[in-house]
Parts: C-alpha cells; structure tokens; sequence
C-alpha cells in the first residue's frame, strides 16, 4: 500500500428530504496511486461531488450523512507517516488535514471567495492558517504561488511591460538589468498589485487560478478538483489543465478530478471512475475506457458530445444507450447497472451508429438555397461603447465591446458566433434585440431598419425577436410558476391572440403554455411549480418555450448549453434542431466552444476583441481557418482521446 495515498472501501452517503432517504453515493469504492490522477466522471445528481467531500469531511449534516465506508489516508507528513481512516478521525484532527495534506477546488470560483475581501487577503489568510509565518513572509509567498499559477508573469516579462525594450535583447541582458534594486522595487510593486485585486476585477479564468493557488498552498499530497473548468472557454480550459498536470508533476501530487466531460478526463487522468445514480459502474485506466468501454452509460457520455470531425443530424443521447432507463424506477436502474455487458452488436461507441451523418454535399446544397434568400437579419458596421467614469461621475474614456462588425443572417440558417469571454459575443446579441442601444451602424430586420426603434414600435419587433439567457436559473422570477413565466409574453404583447392562433399550438396562452412544455419534453402538470423544483436541463427548456411563446422567427442562443452536463446538453441541441424545423425558426448561436457551435451551425463568425475574425460555411471554418485566433480555438478543444502519456 506504499504507493497508494488513498483508498476508498463501500463508502455510502445518505440524505435526508421531506422525509424521505436519498441514496446519494452507494458503496463506492477506488484508490489513488501516488502522483496520478484519478477522473471520477458522470452527469449531475449521481454523486461525484458528494463522493469528493466525502473524502474532506465536508458532506452537511443534516441533510447529509455518511452511513458507512472507510477512506484510508496514508499519512506521510514528517509528524506521522501513518495510515489512517478519516472518517474515524475527530472533527478537530480532520480540520488539521483540510488544507494542508488534502485540499479542494470547488465548482463555483466566484461563490468560494469573499467579494470584499482582496484575493491577495484571502490568498495570506489560507498560507497563515496552516504555516506559521509572518504576514510579509506570507505576503511573498502568495506572489510565489501566483506566479507558480501563471497569475502573476514572470519578472523578465513584468521587466518588458514596464519599459521600452528591443526584442532582440536577450535573456540574460534582460536578467542583469532586473538586478537592479530601484527596478526590483518598481517589479515588487507591480506584484502587489495584483494581490490588492479583487474578485470581481479578475476573469474567470484569473478567479480559477487564485483558487488552485489557495489550494496547493501547503503543498497537499491530494489536490481535489471538483468541476474546475465548467463554464470556462476551451482556451482557459486548456491553460487551467494544462496548469494542473504541470503542478502535479513538479509537487508529486496527487488528484482527484470530477466531471461531466469524458473529453476532459482524457486530456488528464490516469484512471477513470464513471459514477452513475451513486455507484461506479465502470473503472479502469483512461486508455481502456475510451478504446473499450464496457458499461452503456460509458458508451452514451462518449457518444453525446458533438464530434466536429462528424456532422450528425442528431447527436445520441445517454437514453439511446441506457435503454431510457428511468431515475424514477429504482428497481429498473438496480437492474441495469447489476445488468452484464450489451450484447457486441451494441457495443459500438461511434455516434454514427445512433444516428445519420450529413455529408458535405448535403450542406453546400443548404448553404446555396440558404442564401438565394433575402437576409432576414443585415447588420452594418456596427459599434457598441460603453463609457468608463472618472472624476466626479464624468465618462474618463470608453470601452469597445462591438467594432465595426457587419454580417448578415438568412431566414431559416443557423450562424453560429464563437469567440472566448469578453470578446463581444453578448453585447452583440444583446444588441440585436436591443437591448443595447448600438453607438454605431445599422441593424435591419426584414428590411427594416430596426436600429432607433423605441416604445410600442420596439415592444412589437420583439414579438419576432427572442432571446434565450445563459443562466435559466437567473433569468426566471423565482416567485413565478412555470407557466405564468411562460405566458407573461403573451399576456404583455398586444393582440397577440391572433398571431398565437396563427402559428402551432392555440391561440389561448394557457393552451399555447401547456403545448410548449409539452414540445420541449416536459409535462403540461409542471406549470404549477418553480423553477427551483426543475434541474439545470429542465429549466433551460422552459427557457426555450418561453421564448416561443410568441411564436418568433428569430432566436438568439445566448451561451444556452455552456454549463449543462454533456448529455443534457445533446438532448437540449437535439432540441433546438427539431424545433427549427417545426417552427421555421432562425438562430444565431452564440457559444464559447466551438465543437458544439459547428453541430448547430450553417455558417460560423468568429469574433475577438469585438472585431470579426472571420465568417463562412462551417465546415470550411473548422478544416481551414484562415485566422491564426480560429486555429488557436480549434485546438483548444478536447480531443477526447487519452494523452501520450496515459496511453504508454
């Protein structure tokens, strides 16, 4: 057991709700070799992230309790040097392993930091809790750690920012020069710069990495990263695993790395462990997962996420693999998981096999009758500002979001718009439907210039324009039902009954509500609870019947599937494909990540820096970008395939 830092026997985790025991994790058992790292992979709700606080002690009670398990910690720590059972261990002795010899990445960077404190506070709060060192000394060694993280640049390229320096100097001249105390002055303050910021001044990348640096700060042998780069852009995401498997390898650390993303995992884990209502039903080493799969819902997480290599007219779903084994039928789901492997007809993971490809030939062919059309949507040379204030409330200067950006939309297409953060994707939605007031250019709906619209003329262009939110959670009233939140629209608009009546479903909006959750696979019954009560997928399917409820021509997905599980995202997609058709819908998709945006998209515009990189037919985009910003997109994303290393 030299070489195991942890193992995991029968652990098993109840809660308690409305008087009813919810088996949240049920005699899960794994081990952690030294210095590698363990991918415990699966869909929200089966019980990875409670197996990961299991093992820091940290499940809440009540609700939760850990009914049964051990999680033996071999302890290497100069004090002990000992094996030991945490779960046996006092609550006063495990918080001396918190943080120091097991540490934590939570889900949520933005929620695991204290807004009105500085990241650097935080930062020397987490190294003194644990080190006995003075404030300077922790001061200094949290601009280690940023650095470390690649937070903080080194001192050569701080040294460049500063001053005027030929590119041909070299290293060395530039090392002699840094020697210089009055520029290590001017180098340090710039340093401390960085701890006096605070969270919401830092990206979400910037957040992540003040958070892995809070986590390795004593040098934990275990480093627990709990959905890490969920939400993130693909090139972030890369950076942050990449910093991950550099850290492990310099600190001979090891990690636990939950997920939903089967694609992640290959790019970092050793071994994988798919969880699923609670239980792991399938482990082995990366390779062996991904070549040979034995267990279906392994197959069906493979199998969901768009491969842009392949165009599908639909994406397959864990269902297509599970038989739709219902979470409401525990007996049926015991049988599944106790079920031997699918007979080897079945055991292709090749999503072609679930569902029909579309060949090139087919998608030139739609792209010509596309655009013999009239655009429906025209944009011309728009900008978008947004003014910064200064001394006394005063506009100092002015931020550019959207720069001199012209495309055009036809009835019917899907142009998918893919770019990082803060690249303008947003504001040019949020501008189209105006939302935004644009500083400059022309925005032309159905031939209409749309662009100063105000008042009822505006109120009514909405009828036609919708726009589906990033975060269904926020962007529903939490006091509204279901169904008052989907018939507000229709309550607001005038005249709207005719209109409804025109288009599928009935004019009556408690009707036109009904039929609209029915369309995107819920019960008509949902209309008397809230959003609360629905999960992630759920509520962004409400989401998506709201923004029918007008029965508009033109839709814009907002970054509508970045945070849902890989499986609940390909049911969502599927979604919006079928209701295309249905309702003669055209989209504009915006996404970070562009392996998903090519499966939605007839055409693809990439946008940084609120200027447009480049625009055209989708395949052409991913097969041969012209712009170097487009190749660095492409490659960002996960191969889904296990590294080098891991297949050796």
């Amino acid at each position: 057991m030299t070489d195991t830092i942890l193992e995991v026997r029968n652990l098993s985790v109840q809660f308690q709700t409305e008087g009813q025991r919810v088996q949240a994790v049920d005699q899960v058992s794994f081990t952690l070799p030294r210095g590698q790292t363990l991918g415990i992979v699966g869909e929200s709700g089966s019980g990875k992230s409670v197996t990961a606080l299991s093992v820091m002690r940290l499940v809440p009670t009540p609700p939760g309790r850990i009914t049964q398990g051990e999680i033996w910690f071999q302890d290497h720590s100069e004090q002990a040097r000992q094996r030991i059972d945490l779960l046996k261990l006092p609550l006063s002795a495990m918080q001396a392993y918190r943080g120091s010899q097991i540490s934590m990445i939570f889900q949520e960077p933005m929620s695991s930091l204290n807004p009105v404190y500085t990241c650097g506070f935080q930062l020397v709060e987490a190294l003194r809790l644990h080190t006995q060192v003075s404030v300077a000394e922790a001061r200094r060694r949290a601009i280690a750690l940023l650095q470390e993280v690649k937070l903080i640049p080194p001192d050569r390229e701080l040294y460049r920012s500063m001053v005027e320096i030929p590119q041909i100097a070299s290293d060395a001249e530039i090392e002699k020069k840094i020697q210089d105390p009055k520029i290590q002055k001017q180098i340090n303050r710039q340093k401390q710069s960085y701890l006096n910021r605070y969270p919401h001044q830092l990206s979400g990348g910037q957040i992540q990495r003040v958070m892995i640096a809070m986590a390795i700060a004593s040098n934990p042998a275990i480093l627990i990263a709990d959905e890490p780069t969920t939400a993130l852009d693909v090139t972030v995401q890369a950076t942050i695993l990449d910093l991950l498997r550099e850290l492990r390898d310099q600190r001979k650390m090891s990690i636990i790395f939950v997920t939903h993303d089967l694609g992640i995992i290959a790019e970092l884990a050793d071994t994988v462990a798919v969880m699923y209502q609670g239980r792991i039903v399938e482990t082995g080493s990366a390779q062996q997962i991904f070549e040979n799969p034995q267990h279906p819902y392994t197959r069906g997480l493979l199998a969901c996420r768009p491969r842009p290599q392949q165009r599908l007219k639909r994406l397959p779903t864990i269902a297509d693999f599970m038989n739709a084994v219902s979470s409401d039928s525990p007996a049926l789901v015991a049988d599944q998981l106790s079920s031997s492997p699918p007979s080897p007809q079945s055991t292709s993971t090749n999503p072609a096999d679930f569902s029909e490809e579309i060949s090139a030939q087919h998608m030139q062919q739609r792209l010509s009758e596309l655009t013999q059309k009239a655009p429906l949507l025209t944009v011309n040379n728009l900008q978008v500002f947004f003014p910064v204030k200064g001394m006394f409330g005063k506009t100092a200067r002015y931020v550019t979001a959207v720069n001199d950006v012209s495309f055009e939309v036809y009835p019917g297409e899907t142009l998918g718009l893919v770019g990082e953060s803060g690249c303008g994707k947003t504001t040019l939605g949020r501008t189209l439907v105006r939302l935004i007031k644009p500083t400059r250019g022309t925005i032309l709906f159905a031939g209409r210039d749309i662009t100063t619209l105000r008042g009822k003329p505006l109120r009514t262009l909405r009828h036609n324009l919708q726009i589906i939110f990033q975060d269904p959670y926020s962007s529903l009233d939490p006091r509204m039902n279901v169904g008052a939140a989907i018939m507000e629209p229709m309550r607001i608009a005038d005249g709207i009954t005719n209109r409804l009546a025109q288009g599928n479903g009935r004019g009556n909006p408690r009707d036109r509500a009904a039929y609209l959750l029915e369309r995107v696979g819920l019960n008509p019954d949902d209309m008397r609870r809230y959003p609360h009560e629905f999960s992630g997928g759920q509520r962004q399917r409400i989401c998506i019947a709201r923004a029918l409820a007008l029965n508009p021509q033109f839709v814009i997905c907002d970054e509508s599937v970045s945070a849902l599980d890989v499986s609940v995202q390909a049911q969502v997609l599927n979604l919006l494909k079928e209701l295309q058709s249905e309702f003669n819908l055209t989209y504009i998709f915006i996404s970070h990540d562009l392996s998903v945006v090519k499966f939605m998209s007839d055409r693809i515009m990439v946008m940084n820096h609120g200027k447009l990189e480049e625009i055209g037919a989708a395949d052409q985009i991913y097969h041969h970008p012209q712009a170097e910003y487009t190749r660095k997109l492409i490659d960002s994303i996960p191969t889904g395939l296990p590294t080098q290393s891991q297949s050796a």
